[in-house]
């Protein structure tokens, strides 16, 4: 695909293909899918997929290590992956080209093989406010190995690094800086150039994180003259698993192996020391993800021609949909955008007054539309922002006007039906649940009978009307449900007879209503029925496990064990 079409370039997406295919035949645009949720992960085109297939059924072996024909074939597509890896990036040389399982585990080996061995007690590690855990964590946990300090540079209004600040931040102190090309929750392409000019200047070593860039302009490493720059597969159409970790060869050599075994080896013995591998074999222990290589270099087979395309099309379809996506956003009065200004990229982040984020993303899913709620992991983001999390809405090519058209029009309803349900709001004291054994067999009753999920999201939703509100007095630290990103408070009471009763809220109407069917499962339970009851045949029986498993990020596995810890 060298000339860009929008209508050839989603056809090429089976997933996004399969549903376009079972559309209901109605007058308005009624899709079974609309993905955006492209900062988390990518959708894959038939020709990464057929490629990834075509390597486990025609020539699937072992790298590196056997002289036979399917080693052979295999090695030589595994090491040419990497050398269109180095020519995608504009690295110097194929050994700077280290295979990690993603960006996580390359921002990990900088920290561990190479900080770790030059840090010292009051050296400064510098990131932004707005990076994403991954490129905070593995510095913090340095910065306790060595004494190291963290410094934090803050960003604009509109959401950028902010350039005037660095000047202050980083100082012959600062031994590494490590910032995102773009925000995974902004969208700002952040003037790197700038950073790792300033790092160079009072000697730091510079660690980009490309995760959010790379699927959508060119990247030069050799220009940017950074000292490392890591990014993921899965976030440019490839396949998950599998990342990449540029480093300058001079740093590369004179750091130790990450991990050992396999292919980083030169000599084992016994009675003298083990030698390691030439790079960049030197950090490739074990067996690697050989299906996942060779099925990103066909990704970046289908993306490159589209990056480096002169009349850049691809780029300014991008563009198209964030403007009109944005503008759209912005004509609903309760959008609140957590920055100032239309970001550089598909990725729009916003609130809505008046609504819990995770209510509007559940809502929104009823209506086959996926976006994100929560903190994105970047709650140091949150909190710089005094906000507890926010909506993310982000874009792929493979997207259209008519899907943003749609995603704006349920959204309207969704919040036309919330100030609808607060105005003829009654809540009268004969209509609250006694939350009971007889109430678990009667939402047990209640949701077999209830077929789809938007049906047992609206049952739910009915559900968490019913709860009895927590006196505002008790929403406390004592009461709050640490591991929901949704604010959470429970109390309970222990009667003579030795049963267990529990009284709580929270401020997503989606948590109320998961709530109300956990705490019919509990109340009035002694404390070893509650320590025997098995929350996930529970929830089998209701028909919630694929959508709302104790697994999954709503908070439910948080309340049962609180009410676990509860229950002595």
């Amino acid at each position: 695909m060298n000339i860009f079409s929008p209508n050839l370039f989603r056809q090429q997406f089976p997933l996004i293909e399969s549903h376009d295919q079972s559309l209901i035949e109605k007058d308005d645009f009624m899709p079974s899918l609309i993905y955006f949720d492209n900062a988390a992960t990518t959708q894959k085109p038939r020709q990464v997929i057929d490629c990834q297939q075509d390597y486990y059924r025609n020539f699937n072996a072992n790298v590196h290590r056997a002289s036979h024909q399917l080693s052979s074939k295999a090695t030589f597509a595994f090491e040419k992956a990497r050398s269109l890896v180095q020519g995608f990036i504009g690295a110097k040389s194929v050994k700077e080209i280290i295979w990690t399982k993603g960006a996580t585990e390359s921002i990990n080996i900088v920290v561990q093989s190479l900080a770790r061995n030059t840090l010292l007690p009051g050296d400064e590690i510098v990131l932004c406010v707005s990076e994403h855990h991954a490129n905070i964590v593995p510095w913090q946990i340095v910065a306790e190995q060595t004494g190291a300090v963290i410094k934090v540079i803050p960003i604009t209004e509109h959401g950028y690094i902010d350039i005037d600040e660095i000047e202050n931040i980083i100082s012959d102190k600062t031994k590494y800086v490590a910032c995102a090309h773009i925000s995974n929750v902004l969208g700002r392409i952040n003037p790197i150039e700038q950073v790792i000019a300033k790092a160079k200047a009072v000697g730091a070593i510079s660690v980009i994180d490309g995760t959010q860039a790379v699927a959508h302009f060119s990247v030069n490493v050799q220009s940017l003259d950074c000292d490392f720059y890591v990014f993921s597969a899965h976030k440019m159409y490839g396949p998950t698993g599998i990342g990449v970790l540029y480093g300058k060869k001079k740093h590369l050599e004179s750091m130790p192996p990450y991990q050992g075994g396999g292919e980083m080896i030169k000599t084992v013995s016994f009675t003298q020391a083990t030698t390691f591998n030439s790079l960049p074999f030197k950090f490739e222990a074990g067996t690697p993800n050989i299906a996942g290589v060779i099925a990103f270099a066909e990704s970046i087979n289908f993306l490159s021609p589209l990056l480096t395309d002169v009349s850049n099309s691809y780029g300014l379809f991008e563009k198209k949909l964030v403007n009109y996506c944005y503008q759209a956003l912005a004509n609903i009065a309760q959008v609140k955008f957590i920055v100032g200004g239309s970001p550089d990229i598909g990725v729009i982040a916003f609130t809505l007054t008046g609504h819990h984020n995770h209510d509007i993303a559940m809502s929104l899913d009823t209506h086959g539309i996926a976006i994100r709620s929560g903190h994105h992991c970047a709650m140091p983001l949150m909190t710089h922002l005094k906000i507890d999390g926010c909506l993310r809405v982000s874009l792929a090519a493979y997207n259209t006007v008519a899907e943003i058209d749609y995603f704006i029009d349920c959204l309207k309803n969704i919040l036309l039906e919330g100030t609808i349900e607060q105005t003829n709001k009654q809540v009268k004291e004969e209509v609250l649940l006694e939350l009971s054994a007889k109430e678990m067999v009667d939402i047990i009753t209640l949701f077999s009978r209830t077929k789809g999920w938007d049906s047992r999201h609206r049952e739910i939703m009915l559900l968490g009307k019913k709860l009895p509100r927590l006196d505002k007095a008790l929403r406390d630290e004592n009461t709050l449900i640490s591991g929901c990103e949704s604010l959470a408070w429970i109390k309970a009471e222990h009667s003579v007879q030795g049963l267990y009763s529990f009284t709580a809220d929270s401020d997503a109407k989606i948590i109320r209503g998961l709530l109300v069917i956990v705490l019919a499962a509990f109340n009035n339970q002694t404390a070893q029925q509650i320590h025997q009851f098995d929350i996930n045949d529970y929830f089998e029986k209701l028909g919630l496990m694929q959508h709302l498993s104790p697994s999954r990020g709503n908070g439910v596995l948080a309340i049962v064990e609180q009410i676990k810890i509860m229950a002595k």
